[in-house]
């Protein structure tokens, strides 16, 4: 094949649908395009062992310059695709800078903007938030000399600077407005759970608190203000508030939306048949059902729908139909996901949450659909196999750990 390929966003995503393209012997052209002045990069690490010091910049690379180089991808860093012109068949991107790009085909890995406050004093110095390279070295910069550190939001990337901030000693405090942890994405058990070990470690939850403003001196946060008008101590603030996804150039662009992403089918095509879309930017069909629309944002399905686009691209009618799995690090907390706990009807908790080895499995109709699981990684791999192979675990043997799950799976 012949044809230019442009992708639009340099992330993993974005680096997926180039490899994937010439792992699979795609040998037209391959430019992808990004607006951070960096390559395509690993985001997790960024609040966890790049925060906590165990792993720098260079670690990050997804791959090394060279490799680009090598393998005719050619990759355009700092800049901003602006506007994109359709004749009957080619196309052509604009940049910012007035850079002109020919295509044949287009992919968007566009992927998502951290949520920004709109309260007064969101401006002071100290009061970050952490989504990219740039803002964890702004994290990273005032790190040391903080001691009182608050974290407005009680989701995974709060959490995970909560647990390296209360590992180096700080005075920690997590302000959520829900009624308990991480309550978008697990059940009452695994919230509870997560309470009570930040809680053991010294860390303050406050959950069902909303805060009013941030208070400053000299251009500096030194506190939250929640309702009734109690003041936090802080000299950092880090909000993890959720994600918006980047969809203007698709708005601009005529594409399906759906809740501000960009619909996809399980082939990864947009609307327009010429563009395709991968990545935390997309709602997608849920990829074990085929039912609905789903918002995935997740290094997973970064990849998996990525190399699902490059098939597409290729001409394969190949359906995504990866198990979902995620991870979160904290603090000695290693918490393993898989499947979609979308419409469960009843959990079974296997082993003992408080000594921090556990999992909660999720059933509906008496299925298994998902798992949580905590330090507990046969339990977390027995249920991704069973997803993946459309089979379950009776759910009243699940709970029974003098048995193993993978010895469990039944059709």
């Amino acid at each position: 094949m012949s044809e230019r390929i442009l992708i639009i966003g340099a992330g993993q995503a974005g680096m997926q649908i180039a490899v994937s393209l010439r792992d699979a012997g795609f040998d037209g052209s391959i430019t992808m395009v990004g607006e951070e002045p960096h390559g395509p990069y690993q985001r997790p690490p960024l609040s966890k062992a790049y925060l906590a010091g165990e792993s720098d910049e260079e670690s990050l690379e997804l791959r090394s310059p060279a490799f680009y180089v090598d393998n005719n991808i050619v990759v355009i860093t700092d800049e901003r695709v602006v506007d994109v012109r359709w004749d009957a068949v080619h196309g052509t991107a604009i940049t910012e800078t007035g850079r002109e790009i020919a295509f044949d085909k287009l992919a968007l890995t566009t992927g998502a903007d951290v949520r920004r406050l709109d309260v007064e004093g969101n401006d002071l110095d100290g009061v970050l938030y952490l989504r990219g390279i740039a803002d964890a070295k702004g994290l990273k910069q005032r790190w040391d000399a903080a001691k009182n550190v608050v974290v407005i939001g009680g989701g995974f990337i709060g959490l995970e600077v909560a647990a390296v901030a209360r590992k180096n000693g700080k005075t920690t405090t997590v302000v959520h407005r829900n009624t308990r942890l991480l309550s978008r994405v697990v059940a009452p058990e695994t919230s509870e759970f997560f309470k009570q070990a930040h809680e053991r470690r010294g860390t303050t939850i406050r959950l069902n608190t909303n805060f009013t403003r941030f208070i400053g001196e000299g251009g500096k946060v030194t506190g939250v203000e929640i309702e009734g008008g109690e003041v936090i101590p802080a000299d950092l603030v880090m909000v993890g508030i959720g994600v918006i996804p980047r969809a203007d150039l698709a708005e601009k662009l005529g594409l399906e939306l759906a809740n501000g992403s960009i619909v996809v089918d399980a082939q990864a095509r947009t609307s327009d048949p010429r563009i395709l879309a991968a990545g935390d930017a997309v709602t997608m069909p849920h990829p074990l059902t085929g039912e609905g629309q789903i918002v995935l944002e997740s290094v997973q399905n970064a990849v998996d729908q990525a190399k699902v686009a490059a098939k597409t691209i290729m001409g394969e009618e190949t359906v995504y139909t990866a198990v979902p799995w995620f991870w979160s690090d904290q603090d000695t907390m290693k918490l393993q996901m898989a499947g979609l706990n979308i419409g469960y009807d009843q959990v079974v908790v296997r082993g003992n949450p408080d000594d921090e080895k556990f999992s909660v499995i999720y059933y509906q109709n008496g299925r298994v659909i998902a798992i949580d699981s905590v330090n507990e990684v046969l339990d977390y791999m027995a249920v991704r196999k069973a997803l993946g192979a459309g089979q379950s675990i009776p759910a009243d043997k699940a709970g029974d750990t003098s048995q193993k799950l993978k010895d469990l799976v039944e059709d």
